[in-house]
């Protein structure tokens, strides 16, 4: 095994969450073989450095709080980075339920507050196509929606 790849691939790791596909990638950019790879990243897995199943809890939570994406837009993300469904389903299942919603309704607020559309149907129509943009799933954004109307 390539010590040297290994000790940059443990430093790529370190400094922030990486998936499987990511370090293999960046192994292949480095030109190590596929063999010297597989052992890397067998390595790097025993020894802490790279779990996808850490990497999808982190980046669900990160992305629904920082950027207050949803959950398909997260699923969607994670799926493009090469993500199992098992450690997908973990990762969005960290997201509580009550703040999502809270966030939804926060994000419609504010989205409704900046619209200046006098016809209620265009306007609850602009706020769905909003929220489903970012990520949320139809039958919430519709709830949501029929609550500020009580």
């Amino acid at each position: 095994m390539n010590a040297d790849a290994l000790r940059q691939a443990a430093h790529f790791c370190a400094y922030q969450e990486r998936t499987v596909r990511e370090v293999r990638d960046k192994l292949h950019a480095w030109e190590v073989s596929e063999e010297d790879a597989d052992e890397i990243i067998a390595r790097l897995q025993a020894d802490g450095y790279l779990s996808d199943d850490r990497f999808a809890r982190s980046f669900a939570g990160g992305k629904f709080r920082t950027r207050q994406w949803g959950k398909i837009r997260i699923e969607q993300e994670m799926r493009r980075k090469g993500i199992a469904d098992a450690e997908r389903k973990s990762g969005i299942a960290e997201i509580d339920a009550d703040e999502y919603a809270r966030t939804l309704k926060s994000l419609l607020d504010k989205k409704a507050a900046s619209l200046n559309e006098s016809d209620p149907w265009k306007r609850r129509q602009k706020l769905a196509r909003f929220a489903m943009g970012k990520g949320y799933e139809a039958d919430l954004i519709w709830r949501v929606l029929g609550e500020e109307e009580e």
